[in-house]
């Protein structure tokens, strides 16, 4: 199995966190959660079988996927299939990054999976034919940037106050006043939340909560045993049940629960059989 990263030069190494590729990939599980981060995800999909979003509760599907897609932000897991010998790419954006390449929104990507060619139009299979015809993977990274360089959007002035907002909030969601970054960007609270759903896809206290659980789940990787008291103080949550309330809202698991099914990646659990 191959599996690289990259991470883009400026300008995209601003909006972007980075690349990503996997070829040879046969996961020992048929369907996984994908827990909620507060970003955007663009997935291409080399293969020719199609791909699957799951309902939650029924575990019955509810949109399939063929070419490639753009995940929006998710404000819970959303269950998606695995397949044997699968071969994908994507990108993964920074909070707030994914609106730069985007005409509409990002609010209107809110808990949605939506097909390329809904987004870019033709461009989007373009891009997937230009990627299946690339050889080697740094030049099939090289052909994914050219294709975001292409569409990147002038910053406006108003997106400043955002994107300086969703830096904070990525550092220190725990502890910033919302009102206090909205005051500061010269803007009332009703604007600063239309501003930031516009750019990030969510309200700021909805980032806030899932990207302090999105810092608790790091905190857990690697390490033999888990305080989760320990845990809730050093996240910012008020105590160890605060912490499993947005564990059961965001995964729908209880963190022991996480623990004992997730195998590698802080966000990606092996749904049992």
């Amino acid at each position: 199995m191959i599996f690289k990263m990259h991470q883009p030069s400026p300008p995209l190494a601003e909006w972007v966190e980075f690349f990503w590729f996997y070829e040879g990939l046969t996961p020992s599980h048929a369907r996984e959660r994908v827990l909620p981060d507060g970003t955007f995800e663009l997935l291409i999909n080399l293969k020719d079988e199609p791909r699957h979003v799951f309902d939650g509760k029924t575990l019955r599907p509810t949109q399939s996927y063929r070419h490639g897609w753009l995940s929006g932000t998710h404000s819970r897991y959303i269950v998606i299939d695995t397949a044997p010998n699968s071969s994908m790419m994507g990108v993964h954006f920074k909070p707030g990054g994914a609106a730069r390449f985007l005409r509409q929104p990002a609010s209107e990507f809110t808990e949605q999976v939506i097909e390329l060619d809904q987004i870019w139009g033709q461009a989007g299979w373009d891009l997937r034919d230009a990627l299946l015809e690339t050889r080697g993977v740094a030049a099939k990274f090289y052909v994914l940037h050219q294709f975001l360089l292409q569409r990147l959007r002038p910053l406006r002035r108003l997106c400043e106050a955002t994107g300086h907002a969703v830096r904070q909030l990525t550092t220190e969601p725990s502890v910033v006043s919302l009102q206090g970054i909205a005051r500061a960007a010269g803007l009332s609270h009703k604007q600063f939340i239309e501003r930031f759903r516009a750019e990030v896809g969510m309200t700021p206290k909805r980032f806030c909560r899932i990207r302090r659980f999105h810092q608790t789940l790091q905190q857990t990787t690697g390490v033999p045993r888990i305080d989760w008291a320990e845990v809730a103080c050093a996240s910012g949550y008020y105590d160890q049940a605060h912490l499993i309330h947005d564990f059961q809202s965001f995964a729908g698991l209880t963190p022991s629960a996480y623990l004992a099914q997730k195998e590698v990646g802080a966000n990606f659990v092996p749904l049992p059989e």
